[in-house]
């Protein structure tokens, strides 16, 4: 993890006079960081028939294996979190790669989802690959359909199937006429 290095993406001003800020996440965010994760995984659960506490061990579970992955196997990754007014509100893990911004995270509260702070998100990252010259790329659930739907209306394609997850990379218009 590199975070004495310069971030390789800042939140554009139309953002930053809303309120919101991105922050080098500390081990303080960790219980909002778990109800964060709690959420993604959401719909999945609805469909298992576990008890409460056998769906929060399984959610401890899988928030620690997560982020012990991420921390152990991804190199330059930011780790932010998204708050607005001081209140968090999502994460962006960002690895900084020398072609892409790679989103290897990136998850918003279920009260600020469908309000367009994702796709202004993903617009400025796009504003910053561009400056640079890079790609945006992240990983996608196949059977998260809503999630391939956005990244398609932003312009990602499909550049891999990994099985699970499709992996989706927007380019900037410079670097498609060279590809």
């Amino acid at each position: 993890m590199s975070t004495s290095a310069p971030p390789a993406f800042a939140l554009p001003a139309a953002l930053l006079s809303q309120g919101y800020a991105l922050r080098p996440e500390t081990d303080d965010d960790l219980p909002f960081l778990k109800r964060l994760y709690a959420t993604t995984r959401e719909s999945e659960l609805a469909m298992v028939p576990w008890n409460d506490e056998q769906r929060d061990a399984f959610l401890a579970h899988q928030f620690a294996a997560q982020r012990h992955h991420y921390r152990t196997y991804i190199e330059h990754c930011r780790f932010d979190v998204l708050e607005r007014h001081g209140e968090p509100l999502g994460r962006l893990y960002l690895e900084d790669r020398p072609t892409r911004l790679h989103i290897v995270d990136i998850a918003l509260m279920p009260e600020t989802r469908n309000q367009g702070l994702g796709t202004a998100l993903l617009e400025a990252l796009q504003v910053a690959g561009r400056a640079g010259n890079r790609g945006v790329g992240i990983m996608v659930e196949q059977f998260n359909t809503a999630a391939l739907r956005f990244y398609q209306r932003l312009g990602f394609v499909q550049i891999e199937d990994h099985g699970m997850h499709l992996e989706m990379e927007w380019l900037p218009e410079k670097r498609k006429a060279v590809s």
